[in-house]
C-alpha cells in the first residue's frame, strides 16, 4: 500500500457508548478532511463499573473491530477503558493507540496556578488513579484531589443539562473539591464536557476546566502530522458510526453531544472477536 492511500484510511474511535461523541466533535472541528469510524458499546455501557479484566476484554474487542475496518489509528475515547486498557492494546496492534488521559493531565499541569488540580470521572477512572499518574509524570509537585461522579452520566443522557438537580447532585459531590482550593478541574468523562455550564456555576468563575477532547483533538493531528498520514483534503471524506445495541436511542441522544446529524450508522455483534483476543 502506498503512503498517500494509508493517510487517506479513517481514523478509527470507540467508547462504551455515546460519550466519546465530543471527542468526535472536535475531531471534526479540528479535522475535517479525515473520515471517522465511531464504535459505540451501547450494549455493555457502562464500562464505570465493570471489573478491570472486563474491561480489557470489551475493548479489545472494540479495537479487533476497527483493524477490521482499515483504520490508521484509533483513539480509546473511554477515559475508564483509557486508564484500563491503553497500553494492552498498544501491545497488541500495530498501529497508533491513543488514550484521552495523557493530553488532559497534560494540559492541567500548564494551566494551574496554585498546584492544586482536581480530577473527577467514573469510579474505575478514579480507582485506577491513571490522571493522578499522569499529571504527576509531568510535575511531580502538584496536589491532586479525586472525586468519582457516577449520577453525571445518567443525568448528561437524560438531558438535564442546567437542571436544579443536576447542580443540587454537583454541589453534593464537589464541595469537597471546592474547599481543597483546586484551581483546575479535570473533566475525567466524556460527558462531563456538556455540564461545564453547571460545573463553572458551582465551582466559581475562576475555575479552569480542562476537556479531555479538546485536547486529545490537538494531540491526533500532532501525532498525524508527524506521522505524515494527515488526509490531504475532503475527497471521498466519510463518517461512519456503529452500535452493539439498536441505533434509535444513540441518534436521538448523541445528537446533542455530537452538535450535527448522526447518519450512517450500523448495529453489530461483537461477540464473534472473543475467540480472536
Amino acid at each position: 500500500m502506498d503512503h498517500t492511500s494509508l493517510a487517506d484510511r479513517p481514523i478509527g474511535i470507540f467508547d462504551s457508548g455515546i460519550g466519546g461523541l465530543t471527542v468526535l466533535r472536535e475531531l471534526h472541528r479540528q479535522l475535517p478532511a479525515e473520515s471517522t469510524i465511531y464504535l459505540g458499546d451501547t450494549a455493555r455501557v457502562p464500562y464505570g463499573i465493570r471489573s478491570p479484566e472486563t474491561v480489557k476484554r470489551y475493548s479489545l474487542q472494540n479495537s479487533m473491530y476497527l483493524m477490521e475496518m482499515g483504520v490508521k489509528l484509533i483513539i480509546i475515547a473511554c477515559n475508564t477503558s483509557s486508564a484500563i486498557s491503553l497500553y494492552s492494546i498498544r501491545n497488541a496492534l500495530d498501529i497508533p493507540v491513543l488514550g484521552v488521559i495523557e493530553p488532559g493531565a497534560k494540559a492541567a499541569v500548564t494551566a494551574t496556578r496554585n498546584g492544586t488540580i482536581g480530577v473527577i470521572g467514573t469510579e474505575v477512572t478514579i480507582k485506577s488513579g491513571a490522571y493522578r499518574r499522569a499529571i504527576h509524570s509531568h510535575n511531580g509537585g502538584v496536589v491532586v484531589y479525586e472525586q468519582c461522579c457516577p449520577l453525571f452520566v445518567p443525568l448528561v443522557e437524560e438531558g438535564w443539562l442546567n437542571d436544579e438537580i443536576t447542580e443540587a447532585v454537583a454541589r453534593k459531590y464537589l464541595k469537597g473539591l471546592i474547599r481543597s482550593g483546586i484551581d483546575t478541574l479535570v473533566l475525567g468523562c466524556t460527558h462531563y464536557p456538556l455540564l461545564k455550564g453547571v460545573l463553572t456555576k458551582v465551582m466559581g468563575e475562576g475555575i479552569v476546566l480542562i476537556d479531555s477532547g479538546i485536547e486529545k483533538a490537538k494531540n491526533v493531528k500532532n501525532i498525524l502530522k508527524d506521522l505524515n498520514l494527515l488526509k490531504r483534503d475532503n475527497k471521498n471524506t466519510f463518517r461512519k458510526y456503529y452500535v452493539t445495541d439498536s441505533p434509535e436511542r444513540f441518534i436521538a441522544v448523541g445528537r446533542r453531544f455530537l452538535g450535527e446529524p448522526i447518519e450512517d450508522i450500523t448495529s453489530i455483534e461483537l461477540t464473534s472477536l472473543e475467540m480472536a483476543i
